[in-house]
């Protein structure tokens, strides 16, 4: 597998993440359901991707990620999925707040990052400046 699909895998095992975290929840908001369809969507699942969540939505659980190198993955592709399209939106930010907050960062450390995420692209950053940006953050804040 070259690196490009490898990294695509990697960002839909997340995606699935993200979903199963709102899926456990007890009631999931309209609005968290659209921008998570909107990323299944521009994430091409596959047949075979989606044959492996099929009847299986009620059974699927979030997994809380340990290590800090994980954690920043993480964070690296939420950014990616909100640049999908590229253009930022309140939605997706709420979604990958959650998302942060849950995988154990502060929610003061959360806004500060993803505001900056959300300013990139009106500073014509592109997704491998904004990714650096990220990992130089969350150094700098000494996020686990």
């Amino acid at each position: 597998m070259d690196l490009a699909k490898e990294e695509l895998q990697s960002i839909k095992l997340s995606f699935f993440n993200i979903l199963a975290l709102f899926l456990s929840q007890e009631k999931i908001q309209s609005k968290y359901v659209a921008c998570l369809l909107k990323w299944s969507a521009q994430l091409h699942l596959s047949q075979k991707d989606l044959h492996r969540i099929e009847g299986e939505f009620d059974k699927m659980q979030f997994t809380m990620l340990d290590s800090r190198v994980e954690k920043m993955e993480a964070i690296y592709h939420l950014v990616h999925m909100i640049y999908l399209d590229n253009i930022v939106e309140d939605i997706e930010l709420e979604v990958a707040a959650v998302y942060a907050e849950k995988l154990g960062f502060k929610p003061e450390i959360v806004g500060e990052l993803f505001k900056a995420i959300a300013t990139a692209a009106f500073d014509g950053s592109n997704p491998a400046a904004v990714k650096q940006n990220v990992k130089e953050f969350l150094k700098l804040h000494d996020v686990d």
